[in-house]
C-alpha cells in the first residue's frame, strides 16, 4: 500500500507540540502524527504525519507559515521504502573527529575527518541519537588524551559505527557483536562499504558469550550502547573482559538512570572517568581500578 509522509522542523517544543496537535485536524485526516525533539545536539524538532491518501499541501504549507517551520517535505512512500526515506531525511553528524554520512551526502565529507559512512537500515546507530553521538564523543575524548586501543570490543554493537570508529583511528582489529542476527547482518555491510573489512569482525552474540571475544579478551576498551538492564547486568562480565586499566564508554541510559548505572559498576570496581549528557541520554566512560 502506498503512504505519504509529511515531515518538517523547527525550533522549540511548545511549537512543536502545537503544530502536531493542528496536523491531526487536518483533511483528509493522517493516520499518525509525531513530534520528536532530535537528540544531534542542533536544538530542532521533528514534526511528522502519516497518510493513507495524499494530504492538503496548501494546508501544510499554511501551517508551517504560521508556526514557524520550515516549508513541509511531503513524500509519497512505497510500504517498503522506509529505509529510502530515512537515508533522505537523515543530515550528516559531527562527533569530534569523527564525521557520520549517508552515501546521499558523500559530497559534504570534510577535509580532515574521521569519515563513517553510515545507511539508513534495520539497526541501530546512525549518529542523530544522543546514545551514538556521546558515545563517538567519548572516543574522541580518549584518543585526544593519548589513550590507544589496541583491544577493542563492541556490545550490542547495532549498525557497527563506535566499532568502526576505533578502527578508523587505530590499526588493530576490533570485534562488534551484537544478538539481533539482522544488525550484525547491516553491521557486516557497513564494514564493507567503510573498507575496514578485515579490521572489524562482527559476531552474533548476546554479550561477550561469543568465542571469539572470550579469545580475545581481556580488552583495553569496550563500548556497550545498550539499555539500563542489560548494561547493569553486564556489568560483573565487563569486569572480567577488562584488562587492568581498561576502560567501558556506555550508554543507551537515561539521565535519571546514570547514578545508578555508575553505582552498580563501581560495585564491580569500575569507577565514573566521564560523563556526558546529550538531551535525554547519559554516556558514561568508567575505568577499571581507577
Amino acid at each position: 500500500m502506498t503512504t505519504f509522509t509529511a515531515l518538517t522542523t523547527l525550533t522549540g517544543r511548545d511549537q512543536a507540540y502545537a503544530l502536531g496537535d493542528a496536523m491531526e485536524r487536518l483533511e483528509p485526516e493522517p493516520t499518525g502524527v509525531g513530534v520528536f525533539e532530535m537528540e544531534d545536539g542542533s536544538g530542532l524538532w521533528e514534526v511528522g504525519g502519516y497518510f493513507e491518501e495524499a494530504p492538503d499541501e496548501t494546508a501544510l504549507a499554511l501551517l508551517a507559515t504560521a508556526m514557524g517551520a520550515k516549508p513541509f517535505v511531503v513524500s509519497e512512500l512505497p510500504e517498503t521504502d522506509w529505509v529510502a526515506h530515512v537515508r533522505r531525511e537523515l543530515a550528516p553528524v559531527e562527533a569530534g573527529r569523527f564525521f557520520v554520512y549517508g552515501s546521499h551526502d558523500a559530497d559534504k565529507v570534510p577535509e580532515g575527518c574521521e569519515p563513517l559512512l553510515i545507511e539508513a537500515a534495520m539497526a541501530f546507530g546512525t549518529g542523530h541519537h544522543g546514545t551514538t553521538l556521546g558515545c563517538l564523543r567519548a572516543l574522541d575524548r580518549l584518543a585526544n588524551d593519548g589513550f590507544h586501543g589496541r583491544n577493542v570490543a563492541d556490545i550490542g554493537c547495532g549498525t557497527a559505527v563506535l566499532a568502526m570508529g576505533a578502527a578508523r583511528i587505530w590499526p588493530e582489529t576490533v570485534l562488534a557483536s551484537d544478538i539481533d542476527e539482522v544488525a550484525v547482518d547491516v553491521a557486516a555491510a557497513n564494514v564493507l562499504a567503510n573498507g575496514l573489512e578485515g579490521r572489524v569482525k562482527c559476531v552474533e552474540a548476546a554479550g561477550f558469550d561469543h568465542p571469539d571475544l572470550a579469545a580475545a579478551a581481556p580488552f583495553d576498551l569496550v563500548f556497550a550502547n545498550i539499555l539500563k538492564g542489560p548494561l547493569i547486568a553486564l556489568a560483573p562480565d565487563m569486569a572480567q573482559a577488562l584488562q587492568p586499566g581498561g576502560y567501558a564508554i556506555l550508554s543507551g541510559i537515561l539521565n535519571e538512570q546514570a547514578d545508578e548505572v555508575i553505582e552498580v559498576y563501581a560495585r564491580s570496581g569500575i569507577n565514573l572517568v566521564h560523563r556526558e549528557s546529550i538531551v535525554d541520554w547519559t554516556t558514561l566512560t568508567l575505568r577499571i581500578g581507577s
